[in-house]
């Protein structure tokens, strides 16, 4: 991404392959996963893509579920950023399933700092 694009992004996931109908695995997977780009979202304006001089550390994540999912069919993630400002960014997420039902929701905050290199 480029350098004041708005602090928004769309990713598709599922499990590469059928998952046993277990629940709570399928919620441990969407668990994982759903902390992998959340944070990303809020440096969506002030940085161009992945940089190694990047550190960042999630303050906290919350998730809500709402309904029943399968994480072996695809889900939207759908991620906003209404604030990121000093060294701070805070975003929402809202997790989709094939059909459009909301199936979790998520929030973090988390610090964003260029790394020391001295």
């Amino acid at each position: 991404y480029e350098p004041g694009r708005p602090p928004e992004q769309l990713v598709w996931m599922r499990a590469n392959g059928t998952l046993p109908d277990e629940p709570v695995l399928h919620t441990c997977l969407l668990t994982y996963l759903s902390d992998m780009t959340l944070l990303d979202t809020s440096m969506m304006p002030h940085i161009s893509g992945y940089r190694d001089d990047m550190m960042t550390a999630s303050l906290d994540h919350t998730m809500w579920f709402h309904r029943p999912f399968r994480f072996d069919d695809w889900l939207l993630y759908h991620m906003e950023s209404p604030s990121s400002s000093n060294g701070r960014g805070f975003v929402t997420g809202h997790i989709y399933d094939r059909a459009g039902q909301l199936v979790a929701s998520t929030a973090q905050e988390g610090i964003m700092r260029v790394k020391n290199t001295v």
